[in-house]
């Protein structure tokens, strides 16, 4: 051992250096947070209390970075929310998208081979007839205006998300945005208590209906008398609307 060395426990040697070199030699203090280079035996050296943690000092070797936890919980978090949103996917399509199957384009197909329906009114008991299930054909009623909304079954029909509407006054659930029983009567609905933006967007509705689908009939107020129309007065208003 040289004069310039002093052994410091078995396999360890430490430069001895002066109280004036410490800041400003290779090697400082052995002390926390600084580098002791030491002698395994073996011929190698390592650093010992190392500022960065990659020596003992700074944690094991094999323990994980900080960053690569956080990595891995973010991921587990990432395949989480996936997998909700496939669960979410697959249950609408089990109830939406399997209309289009076999048995929704039979319905679609047995709707389209309907003939036009005649013109006539409807009390609300007779409307509720057309229902989809009861009958194959669709009526709903917007602002005492009856149509025919077959062709649109995949919406109006039984398993449609409009469907509540079929056979039925469906002018206070589309003024209110309402699509549960709540809005539906089972006497004849004026309409008295809605107010001016409810009965400005029942219009709005009404219009729309005009324009896809084929105009039927009146829905008949309690004691009103269904009127009788021509066949030239069918054609007519058919006419109009193509």
């Amino acid at each position: 051992m040289g004069s310039g060395e002093r052994r410091a426990g078995a396999g360890w040697r430490l430069p001895l250096v002066s109280p004036g070199r410490e800041r400003g030699g290779a090697v400082g203090r052995a002390g926390a947070g600084l580098a002791v280079m030491a002698d395994d035996r073996d011929g190698r050296l390592r650093t010992e209390g190392s500022s960065d943690g990659s020596g003992p000092a700074g944690g094991g070797a094999g323990d994980p970075p900080a960053g690569a936890a956080a990595m891995g919980g973010e991921m587990l978090l990432n395949v989480g929310l996936l997998a909700l949103a496939l669960l979410a996917a697959y249950r609408l399509y089990l109830r939406w998208g399997t209309r289009s199957g076999p048995g929704g384009a039979a319905r679609q197909n047995q709707a389209a081979a309907l003939p036009r329906m005649k013109r006539r009114d409807f009390s609300l008991e007779q409307l509720r007839e057309f229902d989809g299930t009861r009958n194959p054909r669709i009526l709903l009623a917007v602002n005492g205006k009856v149509f025919d909304v077959t062709k649109g079954s995949k919406f109006y029909g039984p398993e449609g998300p409009y469907g509540i509407f079929a056979g039925r006054d469906a002018s206070r659930g589309l003024a209110t945005f309402c699509l549960d029983k709540d809005a539906l009567r089972d006497e004849y609905d004026d309409l008295s208590d809605l107010n001016a933006v409810q009965m400005e967007s029942v219009r709005e509705w009404e219009m729309q209906f005009k324009e896809k689908y084929d105009y039927v009939g009146r829905l008949l107020k309690p004691g009103e008398e269904p009127s009788e129309y021509t066949d030239e007065e069918d054609t007519k208003d058919h006419t109009k609307q193509e």
